[in-house]
C-alpha cells in the first residue's frame, strides 16, 4: 500500500471519530424521566398554590418554580427571532427582563390564585430526540378543566420546559408571530415592542392588584 492509500485510509477511519467528538448527537430525552420533572414541577406549583401564605406570596413561589423549570432565555430568544440580531445590545438586556417577567406573569396566572388546584399528568410522547410533549390536565374551583401540554428538552444537560400549549396553540409560536408583527408595523423598531411588553406588564399587574 502506497503512503498516499494508506493515509486516505487512515483519514476515512478517523474522520467518523472525530466529528462525532466536534459534534456529538444530540441527547435523546427519556420519556419517563420528562414525565417525572413535570409531574414534580406540579406537584411543587399546586403546593405553592395550594398553600396557606398570603396570595402575594403565593405568587413568587409559583414565579420562582417556574424560573427553575422553564428555558426563559431560550424560549426569549426563539419567539424574537431575527430580530435579535437587529436589536443593540441595551435592548437585548431590556427585552430579557421583560420577557421573563411577561412569561412568569401569563403562565402563573393560567394556575390562577385560589386554593384548590388540582394538577394530573396524561399521555408522553417522544416528539424527536430533542424532546417529549407530556400532556396534563389543571382543574381550579369553579372553572373548567383545561389542558396544557409541556414540550420538555434538555438545556445543558438539564430537563427544561421549551414550549407550553394551550388548547392547541404553541405559546412559542403564537408569540413569535405577535412580536414579530407589533416590530414590522412600527418600522422594525426592536424598542416598539419593548414599551408594548413594558404596557401589557403594567396592565397585568393592576389586574392582580400590585
Amino acid at each position: 500500500m502506497t503512503t498516499s492509500r494508506r493515509t486516505l485510509l487512515t483519514a476515512s477511519l478517523t474522520l467518523p471519530a472525530l466529528l462525532a467528538i466536534r459534534h456529538p448527537a444530540l441527547a435523546q430525552v427519556d420519556t419517563g424521566q420528562a414525565a417525572s420533572f413535570i409531574q414534580s414541577t406540579g406537584q411543587e406549583l399546586v403546593a405553592a398554590i395550594n398553600g396557606n401564605a398570603p396570595v402575594a406570596q403565593r405568587r413568587q413561589q409559583v414565579a420562582g418554580i417556574l424560573r427553575r423549570a422553564v428555558d426563559v432565555d431560550g424560549v426569549g430568544r426563539f419567539i424574537l427571532g431575527r430580530w435579535w440580531n437587529q436589536a443593540s445590545p441595551a435592548e437585548q438586556g431590556q427585552y430579557r427582563q421583560l420577557f421573563e417577567e411577561t412569561l412568569i406573569r401569563n403562565l402563573s396566572a393560567r394556575f390562577g390564585e385560589y386554593q384548590g388546584v388540582r394538577f394530573s399528568l396524561g399521555r408522553t410522547q417522544q416528539r424527536s430526540e430533542e424532546d417529549v410533549l407530556v400532556n396534563t390536565v389543571v382543574e381550579r374551583p369553579g372553572n373548567p378543566a383545561f389542558g396544557l401540554d409541556w414540550r420538555v428538552g434538555q438545556v445543558n444537560g438539564q430537563l427544561r420546559i421549551v414550549d407550553v400549549i394551550a388548547e392547541g396553540a404553541s405559546l412559542r409560536l403564537t408569540q413569535r408571530s405577535e412580536y414579530s408583527s407589533v416590530i414590522s408595523r412600527n418600522g422594525g423598531r426592536v424598542s416598539a415592542l419593548l414599551d408594548a411588553m413594558r404596557n401589557q406588564i403594567a396592565q397585568l399587574a393592576a389586574r392582580e392588584g400590585r
